[in-house]
């Protein structure tokens, strides 16, 4: 599925447009015009995306529904010279991307790769939803790797764990993973939000009432630990449960057993607790608004989540993996350049993971299938070029930048001096571009002396807007 079809009327353009591509290493072309097409392409599952020129969209909208009834999964791509847009139809072909003769080399290769990443999404199928829940526990650093290392633990046996961390750092996805791991997870995970239950509701939600306990209990009701017997209940923020329900907490945990909101009857309670607070127990102990007693009986096997701040290097990790997810679940896809993902290195991530996540998510919606760069990012997370420090980033084939940046070897092999030397090409017009033309700030980008790019220009035949720079 990495053919591109180029289809044009116009001979010439066609031609020109096929040797602009390979030029660029897009050496699966096939050009053709509006009555050939089909002939070139008879599997539509080799089809990347179509591009479409000029003359042949003179047939718009009939040739993009066509295009589509061949090849479902493949979009398109137009090129156009004039200024008035084409008319698809509502029934054509995906449009990814409309283009602008003459064609901008990073124009071009953005369309494309947006093309791919459609094309490809196409034929993954969203996956149902793991339990594992990794993705806030991806990562190299000292600290997630100590975090999974304690999971591996504590996972086989019942003893009750208290995870604690800012907000945002996946206290909750650490929760599941151990329950996910243990025996019992093929029982129920049950989770409980104690800060956004109001007090005197939260014995209800924990151990249920009987008929006619108090005014609006019309029926039996079960709680939350009859909900999860034989498996994990996940007692989240127990730092805000007033005293009162600590007291009748602890008696739980101390004697196995519980009673519903109006009833006598004990039930015997076969749960494991897992509990989580972004507080500081031990002060709020102090300050007598946490019992110590139960301190010490949550406090069995402790896990703390350190906040993505103090785990950076982390960061290209996840976004891959956040990328990932997102594709899988076919809500869109997203690039980050380098320059993106390092100044995303350095921001301090108050919010942590979830902040990271949802940051992910708003660039999947606002630039959808496409290439985001440090400029793109929303203001708070930009910086200064001249401060980016590129040794936050361990392993930069982590995020894909762009088609040059993971280069894969054909199955038939590669002219490699060809190859670089159509890079080296690439790279210097595309430096160039950026300097507007200026051959000093095009070397400063290329970490070439001037000089040495004006030798460059000289043996490969560039022209440059200017020549007296």
């Amino acid at each position: 599925m990495d053919t591109i079809v180029v289809i044009d009327r116009d001979a010439q353009q066609r031609a020109c447009l096929e040797s602009i591509l390979k030029f660029i290493d897009y050496d699966n072309v096939r050009a053709c015009d509006t009555d050939t097409w089909r002939k070139a392409c008879e599997d539509p599952e080799e089809i990347g995306c179509f591009l479409v020129a000029d003359n042949a969209l003179e047939a718009a909208p009939e040739l993009l529904q066509a295009l589509k009834a061949h090849a479902p999964k493949a979009p398109a791509v137009l090129i156009q010279s004039k200024k008035n847009g084409v008319k698809t139809g509502k029934e054509g072909s995906t449009v990814i991307d409309r283009l602008r003769r003459p064609l901008k080399y990073q124009a071009l290769t953005s369309a494309l790769q947006q093309a791919f990443i459609y094309r490809e999404s196409q034929d993954k199928r969203p996956q149902p939803h793991s339990p594992e829940l990794f993705r806030s526990l991806v990562g190299t650093s000292r600290g997630i790797v100590q975090v999974r290392r304690l999971i591996e633990q504590v996972a086989g046996s019942d003893a009750t764990v208290l995870i604690l961390g800012e907000s945002g750092t996946g206290k909750e996805v650490v929760a599941r993973n151990i329950h996910y791991h243990s025996p019992r997870r093929d029982k129920p995970f049950v989770p409980v939000n104690c800060g956004a239950i109001p007090s005197e509701l939260l014995e209800s939600e924990l151990f249920g009432h009987e008929k006619g306990a108090f005014t609006g209990a019309i029926s039996a009701r079960q709680g939350r630990f009859e909900m999860a017997e034989g498996g994990t209940l996940f007692l989240d923020e127990i730092g805000d449960m007033d005293m009162h329900m600590q007291v009748k907490l602890l008696r739980v945990l101390q004697e196995k057993t519980f009673e519903r909101v109006g009833s006598n009857k004990s039930i015997r309670a076969d749960v494991r607790i897992i509990a989580a607070t972004h507080r500081n127990l031990e002060q709020m102990i102090e300050d007598g608004k946490f019992r110590e007693d139960l301190y010490y009986r949550l406090n069995v096997f402790p896990i703390e989540m350190p906040p993505l701040r103090e785990r950076t290097e982390d960061i290209p990790l996840l976004i891959k993996e956040i990328i990932t997810r997102l594709q899988h679940e076919k809500r869109g896809s997203v690039t980050l350049t380098q320059s993106a993902v390092m100044a995303l290195t350095q921001y301090h991530w108050p919010g942590n993971v979830r902040e990271l996540a949802n940051l992910v998510e708003r660039l999947v919606i606002m630039h959808p299938y496409g290439v985001v760069d440090m400029r793109d990012l929303p203001e708070k997370y930009q910086v200064d070029p001249g401060e980016l420090k590129e040794a936050m980033i361990p392993d930069r084939s982590m995020i894909t930048l762009d088609p040059f940046e993971v280069p894969r070897l054909p199955r038939d092999g590669i002219d490699l001096k060809k190859h670089l030397t159509n890079l080296e090409c690439s790279l210097i017009k595309q430096a160039l571009e950026d300097a507007e033309g200026v051959v000093a700030h095009a070397a400063n980008r290329l970490r070439l002396r001037r000089t040495t790019l004006v030798e460059k220009l000289r043996k490969y035949g560039i022209q440059r807007a200017d020549e007296t720079t």
